[in-house]
């Protein structure tokens, strides 16, 4: 129970008066904590470091096939690269195309493709159409509402639930309206509620019926291997559950080792159908002659294999896995009956709600005590959280001791907040 409810008016405001009091030592320290990005810590990137080393000399250079990584060619991605992914994610090599160092790259490429060139299948290009529409699961990741922003592709926001989108309305809405053209996934420890997608909502988005004949749904698999603890969360297999259906042309399928290996200097992956590559490779080849065979070379020496990245999260889990329980345990301790919260098992973001109408005031009022979040409502289309309760909370990359610092005073401002409300609304 929400341990203000039975409070009076003169409980709340001493209440009030007291948190603020503390909030105010804060502010006065002039701190600089920030839980803004799912970035790696520095202890994370230390667990790379030995990959700077594993290019040494020109033989370390020359791919299985005898190409030379220092020169042009190759534009799928060299051969050792394609199985490595192909492994982790169970996805033949030929539906792969290894990239650069970025995932979001590849999507923002992928909608301006699809915008200037059409999809397969589809009579035109989509900027040809007319108003174009994206369905945006929400809460969710504000780099992808930024994509369809820069495109001005107009957001249509779809609940989450715990097994993923609510599909009820993803059926209704692609299979009545032809300018829906795509829908935005984070299928495994979504951004940020850490929700992996049911079995039966991955059958549901496989047997979709869209309306327009050139949908596509853009699963971004961000967090395939992140897990934070030694249960594997299983994800149904999107392009194996899709061929039931002969539905596999209806995905852009994505993935990268940023947070796996340096973020800004990781490899990102396009898979997709037979059909859609043979639309697609010609104009990526019209794009780029090749990307970063030497970047694919030092991640393969350095992984080796599959097992190899696996072992390495593991090393990842034992860094963030304390990160994590200190937030949770925060959140137990100060904000049972005030928030709720949400405790992924993998991924990089807890989503915290507060009471209806205070996030901004939260996000504030951190600010204000040296401690700067994601802006509230980052985390909806447009920015626009119309119950303004939503911040995205990321635990790695501050110092545990910046972090543990960190959330003691957004536990503050969330009551603070919360007390105003309650003594507005008295």
């Amino acid at each position: 129970m929400n341990r203000y409810e039975n409070m009076s008016s003169a409980e709340l405001s001493a209440e009030l008066a007291l948190i603020r009091a503390e909030l105010a030592k804060f502010s006065e320290m002039g701190l600089n904590l920030d839980l803004t990005r799912g970035k790696p810590g520095d202890e994370q990137l230390a667990i790379s470091e030995d990959m700077l080393g594993v290019i040494s000399s020109s033989e370390d250079c020359v791919s299985e096939n005898g190409v030379d990584c220092r020169n042009y060619g190759i534009l799928d991605g060299i051969p050792e690269a394609k199985r490595l992914f192909s492994q982790l994610l169970n996805i033949p090599e030929k539906n792969l195309i290894v990239e650069g160092n970025s995932s979001l790259n590849i999507m923002f490429d992928t909608v301006a493709r699809a915008m200037l060139f059409g999809v397969y299948g589809g009579k035109k290009p989509w900027a040809m159409q007319g108003e174009i529409k994206f369905l945006c699961p929400s809460p969710g990741y504000d780099r992808h509402f930024a994509i369809c922003e820069a495109m001005g592709i107009k957001m249509i926001p779809v609940d989450m639930t715990p097994d993923g989108p609510d599909m009820d309305t993803v059926e209704r809405l692609v299979s009545s309206d032809p300018s829906i053209k795509g829908i935005w996934c984070v299928p495994k420890f979504s951004n940020p509620e850490g929700y992996t997608y049911s079995d039966e909502t991955v059958e549901r988005f496989a047997r979709l019926k869209p309306c327009a004949d050139d949908f596509r749904i853009f699963w971004d698999n961000a967090y395939a291997v992140h897990e934070i603890y030694e249960d594997k969360i299983p994800l149904l297999d999107i392009f194996e559950t899709c061929k039931k259906y002969g539905t596999e042309d209806s995905v852009f399928f994505f993935a990268s080792t940023s947070k796996i290996s340096f973020p800004g200097s990781g490899l990102a992956i396009m898979a997709a159908s037979e059909n859609n590559l043979i639309q697609i490779r010609p104009i990526l080849s019209a794009q780029t002659i090749g990307f970063d065979k030497i970047n694919q070379m030092r991640h393969v020496k350095f992984f080796k294999n599959a097992d190899g990245v696996l072992a390495h999260m593991k090393r990842h889990a034992d860094i963030i896995r304390p990160r994590f329980e200190a937030v949770i345990g925060a959140f137990r301790s100060e904000l049972t009956g005030i928030a709720t919260w949400t405790e992924p098992r993998g991924g990089y973001f807890i989503n915290l709600t507060v009471a209806d109408g205070c996030a901004k005031r939260v996000f504030r009022l951190a600010a204000d005590s040296g401690v700067t979040l994601t802006k509230a409502g980052a985390s909806f289309p447009y920015g626009n959280d119309p119950r303004d309760r939503h911040l995205r909370i990321a635990p790695t990359f501050p110092s545990f001791d910046d972090l543990t610092k960190a959330v003691e005073i957004l536990c503050l401002c969330v009551k603070a907040a919360t007390l105003e409300k309650l003594i507005e609304n008295n």
